[in-house]
């Protein structure tokens, strides 16, 4: 028997990513949108929805659906430390946490966040 999703169903978990509206780099992985605010180095307010200026969800590299969450230059850093991840957060809920590559920041700087995707693969 063949398996199947329809697009609609991976946009919906997809448009979810895209409500957030806080990206936070963080010295560690967050378990919490408390745990991402206080955790945080940096920060950047974010335009919620699919196609406003910081997220797009398009067909997958492979298959399936993907957001890509837009490039975040110079990013003031409020806090000096070793960023290891980065998480968005909208008013009430810690959306998704992802890694980065592990720098050091310091406060008065800033940061720059590169693009990245999150990926839903169709059923298999």
């Amino acid at each position: 028997m063949a398996k199947f999703a329809n697009d609609l169903v991976m946009d919906a978990a997809l448009d979810k990513i895209a409500t957030a509206t806080t990206m936070h780099v963080n010295t560690s992985e967050p378990a919490t949108r408390a745990a991402a605010i206080s955790d945080s180095l940096a920060d950047v307010t974010l335009t919620a929805g699919d196609g406003n200026g910081d997220y797009t969800i398009a067909n997958g590299d492979t298959n399936g659906r993907k957001i890509t969450v837009a490039e975040q230059v110079d990013v003031p850093i409020d806090a000096t430390g070793t960023a290891t991840h980065v998480s968005l957060i909208d008013g009430s809920d810690l959306i998704l946490v992802t890694t980065c590559t592990s720098q050091g920041l310091t406060s008065g700087g800033t940061v720059t966040v590169g693009a990245f995707d999150d990926e839903i693969s169709d059923p298999s």
